[in-house]
């Protein structure tokens, strides 16, 4: 999701090291501080959306449902026997997390009110079919809503709360 957002995923790193192993933990910290200095600092303001549509995905009831059943999906069977192959699900659960990203950009762009579909993209920096097709999932979740035309162009919002 790092990548998602355009942060990065070298920026966090995770690694298990024993208290036994002090070395190798300054290792780490050694490298990830060089990696670190190489890639400059972070500022969060320049990726304020990014990091508000990545929350919404971390809190996503859909992603949090994958993520608890991935082993009874991939090690057991659905109802008419068949098992899904663990790379097909990590696949399913990429695409789940980039579509669940982009609605939070979408719904992130609508924070400054009523918005063309055109707008958000710009916004966004998604395809503008992309955010037509996203656009029209939210609608559905009643997470966007259709606000008015102005001439031709449809703008939409956030429903009200």
């Amino acid at each position: 999701m790092l990548d998602l957002t355009g942060i990065g995923r070298n920026r966090l790193q995770l690694r298990w090291v024993s208290a036994a192993e002090g070395q190798l933990f300054a290792n780490y910290v050694t490298e990830l501080s060089n990696l670190i200095g190489e890639l400059g600092p972070f500022q969060p303001a320049d990726f304020a959306i990014e990091l508000a549509a990545a929350e919404s995905v971390l809190s996503s009831t859909r992603i949090r449902w994958l993520m608890g059943m991935d082993r009874h999906i991939t090690e057991g069977e659905n109802v008419y026997h068949e098992k899904m192959e663990a790379t097909a699900y990590q696949e399913l659960v990429r695409q789940a997390v980039a579509d669940e990203y982009q609605k939070g950009l979408i719904f992130e762009a609508l924070a400054d009110g009523p918005q063309s579909v055109r707008e958000m993209a710009s916004k966004t920096g998604l395809p503008v079919y992309t955010v037509s097709l996203r656009l029209n999932d939210m609608e559905r979740a009643g997470k966007a809503q259709f606000h008015r035309f102005e001439g031709t162009t449809a703008k939409f919002v956030r429903p009200a709360a």
